[in-house]
Order: structure tokens, then C-alpha cells, then sequence
């Protein structure tokens, strides 16, 4: 994301290519705190493009996560309904491979449904190495890839081994150690899922790792895939918060308290954030005495 603009101009026609680097761009611009302006640069051609309909239903995603707002929610879901007709009507279906954030919302039958959609798209991506020509246009794909099926194999995974058993007879895989490659190479692909991939990493080296007890999480490779984006965005409010996670596992809480001057864009864009970071500042206050 180190070339990605804040703006760019508006086109009275919108290609694959331009829509990938419009959605970039939001993306930029939601790390830096600026929500709206990613939003409103994605508005007008949500509702037909398909990478816009990702950016636009995404960046809600995420707003409504971090304020759990009802109002914020019921708004992310009716986005992503209409981000699903969105990509009904492209002709490009093979590249729309960010399905992971729809159709892991969604659930229920759509889950193989996406997962077999991945399958699908992973045998394209090998056959396709040869003649790729590591064109942009094929590593956005790739990052596509390589983050759904490493989402997939990753979540699968750790469900019991009696559950994962029969899903695997029906067809499914969970290899864990196969889905943190992939998000691994996806984290490293200069794509468009980059920070996707990075993110996801992230809440398993400091969530779910520690929460499922499956002791595999990895401070050291959390901290690796944080530190560019710390660089980058040094009061995004997502990369203050997984900082202050990291702080917290480490015993650094005067560093976790440190987080506690991010400015008000980030406290009003991330209410669970900032109350992570309230209840961390309690702790050390408590230590202290």
C-alpha cells in the first residue's frame, strides 16, 4: 500500500484496473481513520462494480464491528446483500475472489458453496503460473485466493476433530498448517488482501490461539506483520488496537497506556477499541497502587 493515493479521479467509465486501485485507495484512507472519505470515494460505483461493492460492504463491516451499533449492523448487512447482486451481474466471476467476506457472513449452505468457489479458483491460479507474467491483475487474484482458502482450511481446522472428520468426508479440508502458509504468502503478495491476510493473522496469533488454547500463538510473527503498518498508519485505529493486544500479552502495560493519546477520530471510530484500552489503563493503574 505504499503507493496507494488518497485520491484518485473520478472516471466516467470504470475498468477492472481502475476499480481495483479506487478500492485500494478506500482502503488506504479507512487505516488512516478517514471512513467516510473511503466511503464516499466508493459510493458511486458500489452498485456496479464489483471490487467497489467489496471496499464499500467491507469498510461497513468494519465500522460495524468496531461500534456494535445496532443501526451500524443492520446497514453492514443490507450493504452486503446488495454487494451479492453486485457481483451476480458481472461477467468477471472467476476474479470476484473476495466472496470470503460475504459468504462468511452469510453462512449456512453458502459456506460450501464459497469454499468450492476457492477450490475452483486455486486450480485456475496453478494452471495459470506459467502464463501469469505476475501481471497486477493476477496478483490481486492470487492475494484473493490465498486468503480464502487460507481462511477456510485455517477456521476448519479448529473445529473438534470429530466434526472435522465429517466435513472432510463431505468434501472440506482443515489443514492448519496449510491455511497459515497461504495467509502467510497473502500477507506478502502486494495485493489488494495484503492487510486482509495480515489481519486475519493477527487475530489468531492473539485471539484465538490463547482463547481455543491451542498454544500456537506467535508474538513474534504478529509483531513482524504489524510493524509496517505501524510505520504507515501510526494512529490507524485497527493497528493501535492489535499494538495494544501485543503490549498486553507481552506484560508492557505503560506501553498499552501510551495508546491511550491516539486522537479522537480514532476513539469515535472504534468504540471497542478504545474500551480495550480504558480496561487496559485500569490494569496498570491497579498494578501500580
Amino acid at each position: 500500500f505504499e503507493d496507494a493515493f488518497d485520491r484518485i479521479p473520478s472516471a466516467c467509465q470504470m475498468d477492472l484496473q481502475t476499480a481495483i486501485q479506487e478500492t485500494q485507495c478506500a482502503l488506504n484512507l479507512v487505516l488512516n481513520n478517514k471512513f467516510s472519505q473511503a466511503l464516499d470515494l466508493l459510493k458511486p460505483w458500489w452498485k456496479h462494480s464489483m471490487y467497489h461493492a467489496l471496499g464499500y460492504s467491507s469498510i461497513l463491516v468494519m465500522q460495524a464491528t468496531m461500534t456494535f451499533e445496532q443501526k451500524d449492523i443492520q446497514t453492514a448487512i443490507e450493504t452486503i446483500k446488495q454487494a451479492l447482486q453486485t457481483c451476480h451481474r458481472s461477467d468477471r466471476e472467476l476474479h470476484i475472489s473476495f466472496l470470503d467476506n460475504i459468504h462468511f457472513i452469510k453462512g449456512g449452505i453458502k459456506i460450501r458453496t464459497s469454499y468450492q468457489i476457492y477450490k475452483d479458483c486455486q486450480n485456475v491460479l496453478n494452471l495459470s503460473q506459467d502464463k501469469a507474467e505476475q501481471s497486477n491483475l493476477f496478483k490481486q487474484f492470487e492475494g484473493g485466493v490465498k486468503l480464502g482458502i487460507g481462511s477456510f482450511n485455517l477456521m476448519l481446522s479448529l473445529l473438534p476433530q470429530r466434526i472435522l472428520r465429517l466435513l472432510e468426508f463431505i468434501g472440506f479440508s482443515g489443514n492448519r498448517s496449510f491455511g497459515l502458509s497461504q495467509l502467510r504468502e497473502g500477507a506478502t503478495s502486494q495485493s489488494l488482501r495484503s492487510i486482509l491476510s495480515v489481519l486475519t493473522l493477527l487475530f489468531y496469533n492473539t485471539y484465538v490461539s490463547l482463547i481455543l488454547g491451542t498454544g500456537e500463538g506467535n508474538l513474534v510473527e504478529a509483531e513482524a506483520l504489524l510493524e509496517p503498518y505501524q510505520e504507515k498508519y501510526p494512529k490507524g485505529s485497527i493497528i493501535l488496537f492489535y499494538s495494544a493486544r501485543i503490549a498486553t500479552l507481552r506484560g508492557n502495560f505503560e506501553k498499552v497506556c501510551s495508546f491511550r493519546t491516539c486522537d479522537v477520530t480514532f476513539i469515535s471510530n472504534g468504540r471497542m477499541c478504545s474500551k480495550a484500552l480504558n480496561f487496559y489503563h485500569s490494569i496498570l493503574r491497579y498494578v501500580l497502587q
